[in-house]
């Protein structure tokens, strides 16, 4: 296996990705959610050669694991990438393209206020079943029953899904390749809770993948010098739509100036700077530049749009003098 197939993740992948590109070949795409040591991957992988094999994760020392797995027994057909379900889902993969989705032993996140961190919430149920082709699968594992009754209110209660089970879930799955918590799971005693559900054939709501914008920027004149602006600099929390901002700190450079900022979205977060730059492209003093650094791996989403803004607007307060000279941000969805 060479380099260019790992080290993936959310930031450096085309939104969405062309995964005919990615595999050499066009293949039905199988997604395990959070695949820990990666020894269903390797199940998936040998169960079905002909398909590509997608895990996601968030722990770097998983990802690791899993990439030396898939060199060491020649996984050709595995990717692993660094994201969280959600951003996957909301921005790798186009609606109603997925032949099956594991789900094995997610984090039920027992504390009342992370409830909202859940992958079983209902916005991700419906995404879920949006990436489903007509006759995809969707399976889940739990030992937590709290956790697998949500499952099931959620999963019986949504359209586009039927149970490919005669009750709502089974404590044994014959023919189940198990993972190393699962294993651990039943050797402490746990139950274990099963689900299988397929698509059908009825209509769903489709939610279409967000896609990147173009990089924003905005040209102003400041007749203030950098350490002038760096002095004034306080940090700024804003929320705009259900995008949430903060600029938190600004670093001085002799012809920059950075300000660090987070970036909340419905579907990614982003640790990101911002830079404002002599611009070097107009023969007016004074003038600035405000754009995103690459420092980050930085993707152009509505957040990042918003963030230059405000940014900008608080250049706009510094001094009577100041000017926008030209634009390029989105403000609206």
């Amino acid at each position: 296996m060479t380099n260019s197939v790992q080290h993936l993740s959310i930031h450096n992948l085309p939104w969405p990705v062309d995964w005919a590109g990615v595999f050499g070949a066009a293949r039905p795409l199988i997604v395990e959610i959070g695949f820990g040591r990666g020894a269903y991957l390797r199940h998936l992988s040998q169960k079905y050669p002909d398909s590509g094999i997608v895990g996601l994760e968030i722990s770097n020392r998983c990802l690791q694991s899993a990439e030396r797995m898939m060199a060491r027994e020649g996984l050709y057909n595995v990717r692993v990438i660094h994201a969280t379900a959600e951003t996957a889902l909301a921005h790798l993969f186009e609606a109603g393209t997925v032949s099956q989705i594991h789900i094995n032993f997610p984090d039920p996140w027992f504390k009342t206020d992370h409830h909202h961190r859940r992958l079983m919430r209902a916005a991700n149920v419906a995404l879920l079943i949006s990436r489903l082709r007509p006759g995809g699968a969707l399976f889940l594992a739990t030992d937590i029953q709290e956790y697998a009754e949500l499952t099931d209110t959620l999963l019986s209660q949504v359209d586009g899904v039927e149970n490919l089970l005669p009750q709502p879930w089974t404590h044994d799955m014959p023919g189940r390749t198990p993972t190393k918590y699962e294993t651990a799971a039943r050797r402490e005693g746990r139950m274990c809770y099963y689900f299988a559900y397929r698509r059908t054939d009825a209509p769903v709501a489709h939610i279409p993948v967000n896609k990147e914008l173009e990089m924003p920027h905005a040209v102003l004149h400041v007749p203030l010098s950098l350490p002038e602006i760096a002095a004034r600099f306080a940090p700024i929390k804003a929320a705009r739509e259900d995008v949430h901002l903060h600029l938190m700190q600004a670093f001085l450079g002799e012809s920059s100036m950075l300000v660090e900022a987070h970036i909340g979205e419905p579907t990614i977060r982003q640790h990101v700077m911002i830079g404002i730059y002599r611009y070097a492209g107009g023969t007016e003093p004074d003038t600035y530049t405000v754009q995103i650094s690459t420092i980050g791996q930085p993707r152009a989403t509505l957040g990042a749009h918003f963030a230059v803004c405000l940014l900008r607007d608080w250049l706009l307060t510094l001094h009577p003098e100041v000017r926008l000279l030209h634009q390029k941000v989105q403000e609206q969805p």
